[in-house]
């Protein structure tokens, strides 16, 4: 068993995905016209609109703060660490390259997401992946595929691989036992799932920008404190990116490591995000805004908290004493702000992880109902599950259980990759009719527009026009 799952993440990760996530953002970064950048300020402007009321869905704020809950978590500040370790200050460009590439396959996958949601029997909207797979390409056992590959490794085992992290670094900072911890992440945990998605984006609405701005407001005191060797940090990032400057790695190191980290931190085109991204009530009332909100989505992952991290490091003058992942990352802070540092990156971590946790448990329900399996005793019977993976990963190591679940992504990723890349036509008049719209109105989806699917979509969902 532990062969094959091997060789598929061999297969996945070290040939298929790499090249995969590059090549279909390259492709929808140029089909689209490189609406990541000319379009950037609508991003914003989508996030930022008043919401609209439905009575199953959630704001494209919750959606946005509870994708970014599942984005932003260890990888952050442990794989930053570990980029900058491997592959030397150039990785850190290699990352901002293959985030503003994904953010077009992010702003894909979302844009049909919401465009072939559902409504459950409970009133709730649902999507993602699955949905647009089985109704677009009319491939529904991939759909059931995807999903049950989606649970595996988002609903369970990622929880552990969370709840390892948090109590490593409770444990380091504090002395707390990591059976204790399990504990008490598993009952936090509890109060928020056992709550439903509605709660879970709540909290999420709550928590995601409050950590995420406490984090970055560091990593500006940092920057200002050292505002004099900021120039030479980014400059040693774009040398060493291009190998004018030697670092660990070389050149391909540092791509290969920036490329990979990239993508494992901010998801563009793994088919998690789609599963909130579905969820939400855009405003304007079209697929496409809900496509920017989640873009936006991977350039706050990457571009600023990656980056925040990135420059804490290189500021303390760590790199190179040894240490990787979260212990450069606490050495670091250290530096920086004295013994409260490796506190502070505790405190963080927890905030970090556990929101994760709860962001992917909220994938995976997402994913029962297209398995068909959402009713009581089904989201019951994964709350569970979901919930006992916490102690567990907080005590043992999980490393078999890491690989099955990185195998697990991989076989999602390929096939959400295969999907959107077959449903690009589809995006691009999506694309075409919002911002067609914009210039003289308030887009709104049309399904009369759209004939070629109206058959595949859910029309109560679209033809029922929100209210403010």
């Amino acid at each position: 068993m532990a062969a094959i799952i091997d060789f598929l993440n061999t297969i996945f990760w070290g040939y298929i995905l790499i090249y995969g996530l590059l090549a279909v953002g390259v492709y929808f970064t140029l089909r689209l016209g490189f609406i990541q950048v000319r379009r950037f300020p609508e991003f914003i402007r989508t996030v930022l609109k008043a919401p609209q009321s439905d009575r199953g869905g959630i704001s494209p704020f919750q959606a946005l703060c509870t994708s970014l809950a599942s984005r932003v978590g260890t990888g952050n500040m442990t794989g930053v660490a570990v980029a900058l370790f491997l592959g030397g200050p150039g990785a850190i460009f290699w990352m901002w390259v293959v985030a503003l590439i994904g953010m077009a396959t992010a702003y894909a996958e979302s844009s049909l997401a919401q465009l072939y949601k559902v409504r459950d029997q409970n009133g709730q909207l649902r999507g993602g992946p699955a949905f647009y797979i089985s109704k677009g390409l009319k491939a529904p056992w991939a759909g059931a595929v995807f999903s049950l590959a989606l649970i595996l490794a988002f609903g369970l085992v990622f929880n552990a691989v969370q709840a390892n992290s948090i109590a490593g670094a409770m444990k380091g900072a504090f002395g707390v036992d990591t059976g204790v911890t399990g504990l008490i992440i598993m009952a936090l945990a509890a109060i928020v799932i056992f709550g439903g998605i509605k709660k879970i984006a709540r909290f999420a609405e709550i928590v995601v920008p409050f950590m995420a701005v406490l984090y970055l407001l560091l990593a500006l005191y940092v920057i200002f404190s050292n505002i004099s060797d900021v120039p030479a940090a980014f400059a040693l990032i774009f040398k060493s990116a291009f190998g004018i400057e030697q670092a660990a790695g070389g050149v391909l190191g540092a791509m290969l490591n920036g490329v990979k980290r990239g993508l494992f931190s901010n998801e563009a085109g793994m088919g998690s995000a789609p599963n909130i991204a579905a969820v939400a009530t855009p405003n304007p009332h079209h697929p496409a805004s809900q496509g920017m909100v989640q873009s936006l989505g991977v350039f706050i992952d990457t571009i600023l908290i990656c980056t925040a991290t990135a420059l804490m490091i290189l500021l303390s003058g760590a790199l190179g004493n040894g240490e990787t992942g979260i212990n450069l990352t606490q050495t670091a802070l250290t530096h920086h702000v004295g013994s409260a540092g490796q506190y502070f990156v505790a405190v963080a971590i927890f905030f970090f992880a556990f929101t994760s946790i709860i962001g992917n448990y909220s994938y995976a329900e997402n994913a029962l109902t297209y398995l068909k399996w959402a009713n009581k005793p089904g989201i019951f019977i994964l709350r569970v599950l979901a919930l006992a993976m916490i102690p567990w990963g907080a005590y043992e190591s999980v490393a078999m259980v890491f690989n099955a679940a990185d195998a697990a992504m991989g076989l999602m990723a390929t096939i959400n990759l295969i999907a959107i890349m077959m449903l690009s036509g589809l995006v691009v008049k999506l694309t075409k009719d919002y911002f067609n719209q914009l210039k003289t109105h308030t887009p709104v989806f049309n399904s009369e527009d759209y004939p070629e699917i109206r058959d595949d979509i859910d029309l109560t969902v679209w033809d029922e026009k929100p209210s403010n």
